[in-house]
């Protein structure tokens, strides 16, 4: 038999890893709220099973938690294996974890060590693998170059750090992660938000991948994206950073940038109506009862004009800025990709001495 057991920062601190598949056996409902880094689901209990024996080790007793859970998980394992396990070659090497690294992984690992294959079981589970992930974020961010994007709403940071990506630059796109653009209007119409755990996971898996050697383009954002909070250490070392840059475009041609961006919302006008109706303590009703009546008639470019007028710019221009590093200017014609592979190579070239 052929079982070991393995650390989080084992599994995944070298360049060589110990696994060829990460098999996360927990319940459909845990994996989803987060996971490991390119884990499967096999689930030796699913929602309701895991409920029912959670069930009875409160209400009855660990002895018949423990027979129910046995036969529960005797059974989905079988069919894991039927599923999922007969065309694996002798060499496969899998990591299976559950919660704690206790019985539900070690079912699975048993069976799968017995069988012959080079099995790992994670030590202390998801929630060692937590630990390391909350420590890792709390020291990363300071070991960066940071080159920190700042600008008002719609002067096309987010293309800019798509073309910087383009030309080879290391970026950290945090709105990506997050699957939001950061403002009202910011919700993306095919990708809901993650659960904070997993972005906390996919954030620690994009900075433990960048080398501390080279700059890192980021946008700046403040402590919240959507409902999605940046952990306490990142903000104080963008907001920190002694490269700032502002991001300068024409009014005109960020109204056609966000038309462009936002137009999954023009067709969509009862959930603008709610976005925009969310700004009515900052900006009262008689305003936000313009706008709606601007989208419902279809005037794109004044609603949008008056957006950024009225709401984003003053907020922008209102954010306390003492005590950082002055930011130098960066000025985008237009959203176009001549003007933003333009923009991404004078930067490349300013911060690479």
């Amino acid at each position: 038999m052929s079982l070991a057991t393995c650390t989080a920062a084992d599994a995944f601190g070298g360049r060589d890893p110990l696994h060829d598949t990460v098999i996360d056996v927990r319940s459909p409902a845990e994996f989803a709220e987060d996971h490991l880094p390119g884990a499967v689901n096999w689930p030796v209990l699913d929602d309701a099973e895991r409920a029912e024996v959670g069930t009875l080790y409160t209400q009855v007793s660990t002895f018949d938690a423990r027979k129910r859970g046995a036969a529960l998980v005797s059974r989905n394992i079988a069919r894991l294996l039927e599923e999922h396990v007969a065309d694996r070659p002798r060499d496969w090497r899998p990591l299976v974890y559950c919660w704690r690294g206790g019985q539900r992984s070690g079912s699975l690992s048993i069976v799968l060590a017995q069988i012959g294959f080079r099995t790992h079981q994670l030590q202390g589970g998801y929630k060692a693998f937590r630990g390391l992930v909350r420590d890792a974020l709390a020291d990363l961010p300071a070991q960066m170059q940071w080159q920190v994007l700042g600008g008002r709403t719609g002067t096309g940071k987010t293309l800019l750090l798509q073309a910087l990506a383009a030309q080879g630059a290391q970026v950290l796109d945090l709105e990506d992660l997050a699957a939001h653009r950061g403002s009202v209007l910011g919700g993306l119409p095919d990708r809901p938000q993650p659960s904070q755990k997993h972005f906390e996971t996919q954030l620690w898996q994009a900075l433990r991948h960048l080398d501390p050697a080279r700059p890192v383009f980021v946008e700046r954002e403040s402590r919240r994206i959507g409902r999605l909070q940046l952990p306490e250490s990142l903000l104080p070392a963008l907001h920190g950073s002694p490269h700032q840059w502002r991001v300068d475009m024409p009014l005109p041609a960020r109204v056609a940038l966000l038309q462009r961006e936002y137009a999954f919302l023009m067709t969509d006008l009862p959930a603008l109506d709610q976005r925009l109706a969310a700004l009515t303590a900052l900006r009262g009703r008689a305003t936000i009862e313009r706008w709606q009546a601007l989208a419902r008639a279809g005037d794109w470019a004044t609603l949008l004009g008056e957006l950024m007028v009225q709401h984003y710019d003053p907020l922008y221009d209102r954010a306390a800025h003492d005590g950082e590093a002055p930011a130098r200017p960066l000025p985008l014609a237009d959203g176009s990709p001549d003007a933003l592979q333009a923009a991404a190579r004078a930067l490349i070239a300013a911060t690479a001495t």
